[in-house]
């Protein structure tokens, strides 16, 4: 499977941004899907996941109550709704499709990455 990331951008704090993950070649219905990030200098983080049915959802800390992900399995697609953003939340987000896990190892398939700047 393919994965696109997209939607980043540049925001003010306490703004809101949506992310897709739009995928190609198998249906996505198939993975569970996380979205993780990359802030410079940093290692990639875990940010959320979900079930392949859309039905169980796990978020980090940092972003619980901020950020919603869901998933449209019919259009191959899953969503990270980032709402009140921080500057801390500044990073390259990347999706990624395997197992339902908060590790970077259960996930076989990576997308591109999309960079999400969040000024003061």
């Amino acid at each position: 499977v393919q994965l696109q990331a997209s939607g980043g951008g540049l925001v003010q704090a306490g703004g809101s941004l949506r992310l897709s993950c739009a995928a190609s070649g198998s249906p996505l219905s198939s993975y569970s899907v996380g979205w993780f990030r990359q802030a410079p200098g940093k290692e990639r983080e875990f940010v959320a996941v979900i079930t392949t049915s859309g039905y169980i959802t796990y978020y980090a800390d940092s972003v619980k109550g901020r950020f919603t992900i869901s998933r449209d399995n019919a259009k191959n697609t899953v969503y990270l709704q980032m709402n009140s953003l921080k500057p801390e939340d500044t990073a390259v987000y990347y999706c990624a499709a395997g197992s339902f896990r908060t590790s970077v190892n259960g996930y076989a398939y990576w997308g591109q990455g999309t960079l999400v700047t969040v000024s003061s």
